[in-house]
Order: C-alpha cells, then sequence, then structure tokens
C-alpha cells in the first residue's frame, strides 16, 4: 500500500469518530423528548388513586430547558369531575443566575395552571396519597427549585355533596417565589420570599406576600394576606347553608398575618362585613325561621359600627401547629370592639412579627 493510500485512510478514520459523535447527538435530541415524556406519563400513573397524561414535552438545550405541555392529573374514575391538575404549559430550566453563584438549581414558569379540589375525593384519601402526588410533581424537576413563577393561575375548592353546592376559587392568580433555595442571604433565617395576588369570588382583590424557609422540615414564615372588595353575595351559598341568610349587597373583606417559628403558630384573622344588607324572603319558611332570620338580622344591626357600618372580629391564632387555639372569648369581645370602642381598620394591622412566634416557640 502506497503512502498516498494510507494517509487517505488514516484520514478516513480520524473523521469517523466525529461523524459517529454528532450522529449519536442528532439521534439523541430527536429521540430524548420522546423518552421524557414516558417517564413523565409514567411517573403521573405511578401515583395510588391518579391518572396522568401530558400531550408534548419538548427540549431547549441551549438554556438548559424543558417544557411539559398539557399535564393532566385527575382521580381514576372521574372522568365527569374537572382534573385535579390541568397544566397547559410548563417550562422547567436552570437557574443560571444561581449557576453564577455556584449553586445548581432550577425555576419553574407555568402558564395558565388549573387546580381542582373536590373535598369529597380527599376525604376518601389519606395524608400519604397527598404526598404521593407532590412528590411525583417535584420527581419531574431533575434539581432543587430556586425560582418558581406563575402566569393566569386559578383554583378551584368545591364540597359537591353539599346543599347548595360551595364552590370556592381563585382566579387570575399571579405568583412569584425567589431564592427558594437559598444560593443568597444564607445566614438569614427568612432567607425566601413570596409574592401572589389573585381575583376571588365576588370579584374581591387578594394579595398574600411575606418571607419564608423552605429548607425546614416545618417551614418558618412571616406572611400577610388580605382579600378587598368582595361582593358579600358570593358567600350565599356558605351562609344560607351554615346560617340560614342570603345576602342582597354588601361587601366582604378579609386581613390576616401569620407567623410561624420551630412549628408555633401566631397570628389572627380579621373578617369585615361592610355595608351589607340582608335579603328579605317573602315565601313562607315557617316561624322558626322567620325568628332566626329577624334574630341575625336584629344582631347585625346591633353589633355593626354605625360610623363605618362595618361588622367585623378579630380572630386571635396561637400555639403548636398541631394545637392552634383560636381564642373565642377575645373574638366575641372583639366584635363588640369594633362595634361600640374603636372600629377596626379594613387593613393589615402590622403587629404580629416573626420574633413573637420565635419567643413563644422557645418557651414550648
Amino acid at each position: 500500500m502506497s503512502k498516498n493510500e494510507k494517509r487517505k485512510k488514516y484520514t478516513k478514520k480520524r473523521y469517523v469518530l466525529p461523524v459517529l459523535i454528532v450522529v449519536l447527538l442528532i439521534i439523541g435530541r430527536i429521540a430524548l423528548p420522546y423518552i421524557l415524556e414516558n417517564y413523565v406519563t409514567k411517573t403521573l400513573n405511578n401515583i395510588p388513586g391518579y391518572e396522568g397524561s401530558v400531550s408534548d414535552v419538548d427540549l431547549s438545550l441551549w438554556r438548559g430547558a424543558y417544557q411539559i405541555e398539557g399535564l393532566i392529573l385527575r382521580e381514576e374514575n372521574s372522568q365527569g369531575e374537572k382534573p385535579l391538575l390541568d397544566f397547559p404549559y410548563s417550562d422547567i430550566s436552570i437557574d443560571w443566575r444561581s449557576l453564577f453563584k455556584g449553586k445548581i438549581v432550577s425555576e419553574i414558569e407555568m402558564q395558565d395552571p388549573n387546580f381542582n379540589y373536590i373535598f369529597e375525593n380527599q376525604e376518601k384519601k389519606d395524608e400519604a396519597d397527598v404526598e404521593d402526588w407532590t412528590k411525583a410533581l417535584t420527581n419531574l424537576v431533575p434539581i432543587d427549585i430556586n425560582h418558581f413563577v406563575v402566569h393566569n393561575g386559578t383554583a378551584n375548592f368545591v364540597e359537591v355533596s353539599a346543599d347548595p353546592q360551595i364552590s370556592l376559587f381563585l382566579e387570575k392568580i399571579s405568583l412569584e417565589a425567589h431564592n427558594l433555595s437559598n444560593v443568597v442571604n444564607r445566614e438569614k433565617e427568612l432567607p425566601s420570599h413570596l409574592w401572589a395576588n389573585a381575583v376571588s369570588m365576588g370579584g374581591g382583590d387578594v394579595e398574600i406576600h411575606g418571607n419564608l424557609n423552605l429548607l425546614k422540615q416545618i417551614p418558618d414564615m412571616d406572611m400577610e394576606f388580605s382579600l378587598k372588595k368582595a361582593e358579600a353575595t358570593s358567600l350565599n351559598e356558605i351562609t344560607r347553608r351554615y346560617a340560614g341568610v342570603d345576602f342582597e349587597s354588601g361587601t366582604f373583606e378579609l386581613y390576616s398575618e401569620l407567623a410561624i417559628a420551630n412549628g408555633f403558630l401566631k397570628g389572627y384573622i380579621k373578617p369585615m362585613l361592610i355595608n351589607t344588607k340582608l335579603i328579605e324572603k317573602d315565601d313562607d319558611g315557617g316561624i322558626f325561621k322567620k325568628l332566626w332570620e329577624g334574630f341575625v338580622g336584629f344582631f347585625k344591626f346591633a353589633l355593626k359600627n354605625q360610623g363605618t357600618d362595618t361588622l367585623a372580629t378579630r380572630v386571635p391564632l396561637e400555639g403548636d401547629l398541631n394545637n392552634v387555639e383560636s381564642g373565642v372569648w377575645t373574638t366575641v369581645l372583639n366584635i363588640f370592639k369594633n362595634a361600640w370602642i374603636e372600629a377596626f381598620k379594613g387593613s393589615i394591622d402590622s403587629d404580629i412579627e416573626f420574633e413573637d412566634a420565635k419567643q413563644e416557640s422557645a418557651k414550648e
């Protein structure tokens, strides 16, 4: 064999390995989405009591990401009901900002996610079942989550067996949570921040924000919640069932602060009915029903603040998470306080601090 022939043969061999690698990468790129789709589907269907599916999985290798489209998770044999989870589009990627800080974590961005919780279905299941599907969803993310974003989400909570059916919902949910894996501020007690807003039933404006530490087995947190200007008529399904009355007009508001430290909770809930009017029913509901409606009407008139036309109270919450006490007598006294002494403000009171819960937990 001549030198030229040997050189040509060597040149061919030299290019075989790079070409083979390129071919294998192309085949892997084509096959990987199908492998991922099968993995996601198998993970969902391995959840006891549930069945799941996805319509498509795509890759964005240049930014270390993959997208899941049409993820559905529903109760077994519940084809007529809305699925528990309906996620049209989820983007899971490497958090490059954290990578530059030396930590490999992920970020998730979800578009139009829908969560439907049916109380009757969950009563048939124990806590382990809920842990099963939440753990399975976490397993779809290969590395710890540090940044989480939701656009235009919806959450429905339905009690089908109630008469009338009780349905509570939040829509247009926007949520953003930063530093969940504590890439920065490592010495800070509550290193992560969460902010969210939404529209409630009755058109109310919902906002929740605060700081937390999800790295503990029982997370620590210092959160504020407000619900403003919701139409009181949206509560009629609940008040009709539990109090036998309906609202004709008015607004409902709710404010809360909660601090949790080492499993000890300290906070309050402040519900407010503003400028509300009850429906006067003409139908014959019986003498006892008439008397009850009259009593409720008198109670509402006598115990509302005449200056602000507001019926309100503040429910204190305190105790170990396994035994939180609500302070019944304080709640009752606060009704009188709002009516006759000093009207409660339609805002967060800003008097609960994380240090309060931390100090109380140290006494336990």
